[in-house]
């Protein structure tokens, strides 16, 4: 049929018939790039699959495009007999009554309400008790018009089951079909439900409730940052899938105002104590620092060198390594355990509100790539029946076998490129050390920053940063492919084990250089006279006098600063520039009036993989905010914010730029759920190690507690004064071996220098010389119980609080229970109804026979 002219209308040329689907090819006559043989065949699969819609009883309505004659819009419309059947056979649950459960008013409901959507504008969505539709039971369910009974999210998810499941071809006795192989192989260009008006205004149609606009305006755009998100309506729109990760992000989001704070008060207090921190002042000291020669660094190039030029990193030292840390990281502990027992809570309450809570494997229906691939007949142990299975048990090991190794290369792959990167680190401070000073013009302040740590370990970061992108960008296909291979069943199967795959994946790429910095950088370094060796060339890094702690915060700023913009331009600047040139070109080619059908197609298509990419960015966030938090208390800051504008720009994508979702149930997040709370399990060790092993708070504390005093010091009293100096060990420079030895010459009087790590040995001279001495031993034991206290105490605390904060609350439970109560009810007696009804005609027939028969023996 011809185009109508009407831009907004959802409806067949008929004005009467909703529009629930598209379909777009390209006209097979008009097409100049495949053989002719290739275009027939083509265009009879595509007609075979069209006649097989219209059988399964689909109405179809074809209009070419205004804008470009090749390409054929084909509307899809599912009548009332077809949603019916379908949604009996997807167990979709549907309204029966109104739900009569009076809800309380929280004691915070007068505060909420300053940050919600005006309900005037966005109403509140009816209430009704739910059950699977049943066609015999149609009578029983809340049906006042037949054309709003089914939302256009449940007609296009029913469409779209159709079409997943509808054949199209058969070679070799194996059926082909599915609407997603015909879009791989290029016989459709695109297949969407469409968006219900422009996000620029509301539709001209009066049947239209602009419900898009109205996302856009009230959620999308970014004045609406602090206020409440509509998840009702979001669900509405976009299904239960969409909804529920729009309420985890912004759940994650308000948890983290709470750490937020309190890292930017530990942060604060690092500030303010700073000028009071006794090691730093002897650093920066002239008459100390400034006396205290320390060994090179590095073999022959690298010279001699003064402390007191760490005096700018010390002072940073300060803000990060202070008391304060151990608080937060304590903290952190804790709140990760309060966030994801009450996101439970929050969870079974969505469960219950979007009829999910019995969303069980059966109602999830098999992958139509699953169904095809069904050739061999096993005996199911329940019902004792034949099935098909794609594989048996054998087939099922070795793809397993498979996918494992295939995972565990592209790990090593991984730990290759670190070790790449480790030896990047330990040669370029060779050149930097010899060549950094002489080039550098300048003045001293610029000297002063630009050491040759700090342009190791920045480039190092920066190139660390490139080689993540880049083997991620290959692995997320390499790990689609093993997924497809493998197999899964249903399509929860499938993002569950893609998940995992890709978490895995991605935490040993984000995570393993932070590891690096935090637990082996400058650990296993030897000493001056007796270095260690990377595969027998490259001496091993030391780490500042300060340890590594500032470097690992250097670290993490570039790694999620710079997956922060990345994740920004790949995100937004793409789509918005793709977007912008498609309609630039279209609107060069034609000033013609465009269908809402035609306008949608333009827009991008969100992926196979859906949220999968925004929960793995978020949950990277997540991983970081907890597991290094020790190292950065201004993290969970920087994250509140990014997820502030995170959750407006997803928004923004989804209205603006993306075409509409098929909409999906989901009753949980899924596969991250057990991930998350691995990581808040990880975190309490690592946070406790980088305390315990980077940071020098326990080596303070010893020298405070034990060895400032008698008999191991000469202070009368409790004090840091003096550690720096009983903390370096000292060297003979004649005990350089000649592979190591300096070739600048040394200066001074003295025939000593210090080592820049804290390895705590005996001095040169002494019976056991270059041997760790009894500081070293104290500070380890100290070290080895800091850890097992920290973990067992809060262990405890996490597993007291699971305990006392049940995942599902009374209130919800009560819920759950009186709906199911009320729901059989209500069925129970309409068909103890419809029976009584029946048996009582059945009686009435018999009392009249009866009657008669009597009359007749009377007469």
């Amino acid at each position: 049929v011809d185009f109508d002219d009407k831009t907004d209308s959802l409806f067949f040329k008929d004005g009467q018939r909703r529009i629930d689907f598209i379909l777009v090819y390209e006209d097979e006559s008009k097409k100049m790039t495949h053989k002719r043989s290739d275009r027939k065949k083509q265009k009879r699969k595509r007609q075979v699959y069209e006649s097989n819609l219209i059988n399964n009883g689909l109405n179809l309505e074809a209009t070419r495009s205004v804008l470009d004659e090749k390409l054929i819009f084909v509307k899809v419309h599912a009548p009332w007999e077809v949603l019916c059947t379908y949604a009996e056979v997807m167990h979709i649950k549907l309204p029966l009554q109104h739900n009569d459960l009076k809800t309380r008013d929280s004691a915070f409901n007068w505060f909420s309400r300053l940050f919600r959507v005006d309900e005037n504008i966005i109403k509140p969505e009816q209430e009704f008790f739910t059950a699977p539709f049943q066609k015999e039971h149609l009578s029983n369910f809340y049906i006042q018009d037949k054309d709003t009974f089914f939302n256009p999210a449940t007609r296009s998810r029913i469409v779209h089951f159709i079409l997943s499941r509808v054949e199209y071809a058969t070679k070799n006795n194996v059926k082909k079909f599915g609407i997603n192989k015909l879009l791989d192989t290029g016989i459709y260009k695109a297949a969407f439900p469409l968006h219900d008006s422009s996000f620029r205004h509301p539709s001209t149609d009066p049947n239209c409730p602009s419900e898009r606009y109205l996302l856009y305006r009230e959620w999308a755009h970014p004045k609406n940052i602090f206020k409440l998100q509509p998840l009702d309506f979001i669900r509405k729109y976009y299904g239960e899938k969409i909804g529920i990760y729009f309420a985890w992000l912004g759940f994650y989001t308000n948890m983290l105002t709470v750490a937020a704070v309190v890292g930017v008060g530990c942060f604060l207090y690092g500030c303010l104590t700073k000028d009071n921190c006794t090691w730093s002042q002897e650093v920066c000291d002239p008459n100390i620092g400034g006396n205290i020669i320390m060994c090179p660094q590095c073999d022959k190039v690298c010279t001699y060198w003064n402390l007191n030029i760490t005096c700018e990193s010390s002072k940073k030292l300060c803000i990060f390594d202070s008391f304060g840390t151990l608080v937060f990281a304590v903290f952190m502990g804790i709140w990760v355990t309060f966030f994801l027992e009450f996101w439970k809570r929050r969870q079974a309450e969505l469960e219950y509100e979007w009829d999910t809570v019995e969303f069980l494997e059966q109602e999830e229906q098999v992958r139509p790539e699953y169904e095809a691939r069904c050739t061999h007949v096993v005996m199911n142990e329940i019902t004792q029946q034949e099935e098909h299975v794609p594989y048996t048990a054998c087939g099922k090991c070795v793809r397993m076998t498979f996918c494992a190794s295939a995972i565990f290369f592209w790990i090593l792959l991984i730990i290759a490129s670190v070790v790449g990167i480790i030896v990047y680190r330990l040669s370029v401070f060779l050149v930097f050390s010899a060549k950094l000073s002489q080039h550098i013009s300048g003045t001293e302040a610029i000297r002063k920053y630009l050491t040759p740590q700090t342009a190791t370990s920045v480039t190092a970061s920066l190139i660390s940063f490139v080689v993540i992108m880049i083997l991620n960008i290959i692995y997320e296909k390499v790990a689609i492919l093993i997924t497809d291979f493998e197999l899964p069943r249903t399509q929860t199967d499938y993002e569950n084990s893609l998940t995992t795959k890709m978490f895995l994946f991605q935490f040993v790429n984000y995570y393993s250089s932070c590891f690096y910095i935090a637990f082996f950088k400058g650990k296993f370094v030897g000493h001056p006279g007796s270095p260690v060796y990377w595969l027998g060339k490259y001496r091993n890094e030391e780490c500042d006098p300060g340890g590594c702690l500032l470097e690992l915060t250097t670290q993490l700023a570039i790694i999620v600063g710079g997956k922060a913009i990345w994740n920004n331009i790949q995100e937004v600047l793409l789509p918005l520039v793709k977007n912008l040139i498609g309609r630039y070109s279209a609107a060069a080619r034609s000033e013609k009036v465009v269908a809402r059908w035609e306008h949608d197609y333009h827009l991008q298509s969100i992926g196979k993989l859906g949220l999968f990419y925004e929960y793995l960015e978020m949950v990277i966030q997540f991983g970081f905010v907890t597991l290094f938090v020790a190292s950065f208390p201004l993290a969970p800051l920087l994250a509140l914010m990014n997820n502030m504008l995170e959750i407006r720009l997803d928004a923004w994508k989804l209205t603006t730029q993306f075409r509409r979702m098929v909409p999906q149930k989901a009753q949980d997040i899924g596969a991250w759920q057990p991930i998350l709370q691995g990581i808040a399990i990880l975190a309490v060790v690592t946070n406790a190690m980088i305390i315990a092993f980077t940071s020098d708070m326990i080596p303070r504390l010893v020298y405070y507690w034990s060895f400032s005093v008698p008999p191991y010091g000469s202070h009368s009293s409790h004090t840091m004064k003096g550690y720096i100096n009983s903390t370096l060990s000292v060297f003979n420079i004649s005990d350089f071996k000649n592979a190591s030895k300096p070739l600048s010459p040394w200066f001074g009087n003295q025939m000593t220098c210090r080592q820049v790590y804290r390895d705590l040995r005996y001095p040169p001279g002494h019976q056991h010389q270059y041997e760790h001495n009894i500081y070293y031993w104290h500070v380890l034991a100290a070290k080895l119980a800091f850890i097992i206290v920290m973990e067992h105490v809060i262990y405890f605390v996490k597993f007291i609080i699971s305990y006392v904060i049940p995942d599902v609350s009374q209130k919800t439970k009560s819920k759950v229970k009186r709906e199911k109560y009320l729901t059989q009810k209500l069925l129970h007696e309409n068909d103890l109804k419809i029976v009584k009804k029946t048996m009582g005609k059945i009686s009435d027939k018999i009392i009249k026979g009866a009657d008669s028969t009597f009359r007749c023996k009377d007469e």
